[in-house]
C-alpha cells in the first residue's frame, strides 16, 4: 500500500496534543488515516468529537494478520458533518488484547463493538454488554478470524439447531 503523508489542520493539533503516541498520519487513494497507540484511541476519538467536530462515528472493524505480532488491526471510521470529512483511526492489538470501550465517547459503538467481537472475538474492556451480536451465542469461533475455516463452519450448530447436514 503506497500512501502519502496527510498534512491538515487536524494533523497540527493531534500532533501537539498526542506526540509519540500517533506513529503515522497518511493518506491512502484520498482517505485519511492515523495510526495510534492503543491507550491513545479514546482520548483521541474524544478530541476529534468534542474539538473537531467528527460527530458521527460511522464504523468500528478490525482486519486480522494472523502471522503479526499484533494480530489485528482495530479501525475507527468517524465522519463530520460540518467539515464534510471522513478519517479513520487505527491502531494494532495483540490477540487477547482488550481495547477500552469507545461507548463513553460515541454511544454507537456498543453494538459495534459487540459485531468487532462476534466476527474476530476482540473484547472491549469496560463495555457493558460484550455478548455476541450476530451469531448465535452458542456458536464456536470467530467467522472474520483469517485461520477460522470456511470448511469447518460449525456443523454441530447447524445440526442441531436447523436439523440438517451441513453443505460444506
Amino acid at each position: 500500500m503506497v500512501t502519502t503523508p496527510w498534512e491538515s489542520d487536524i494533523t497540527a493539533l493531534l500532533k501537539e496534543r498526542f506526540q509519540a503516541a500517533i506513529t503515522e498520519f497518511s493518506t491512502y487513494l484520498g482517505q485519511s488515516f492515523l495510526v495510534a497507540q492503543p491507550e491513545a484511541v479514546i482520548p483521541i476519538l474524544e478530541t476529534l468529537k468534542l474539538e473537531l467536530d467528527f460527530d458521527y462515528l460511522v464504523d468500528i472493524t478490525a482486519v486480522d494478520y494472523p502471522k503479526r505480532p499484533e494480530r489485528f488491526d482495530v479501525v475507527y471510521i468517524l465522519y463530520s458533518f460540518p467539515r464534510n470529512e471522513r478519517i479513520r483511526v487505527k491502531t494494532l492489538i495483540a490477540d487477547g488484547y482488550r481495547p477500552a470501550t469507545a461507548i463513553p465517547v460515541y454511544a454507537t459503538s456498543n453494538w459495534l463493538e459487540r459485531e468487532v467481537f462476534d466476527m474476530f472475538g476482540i473484547e472491549f474492556a469496560g463495555h457493558p454488554d460484550m455478548r455476541r451480536i450476530l451469531m448465535p451465542e452458542e456458536w464456536e469461533g470467530y467467522p472474520l478470524r483469517k485461520d477460522y475455516s470456511i470448511l469447518q463452519q460449525d456443523d454441530r450448530w447447524v445440526r442441531d439447531n436447523l436439523g440438517i447436514e451441513s453443505g460444506q
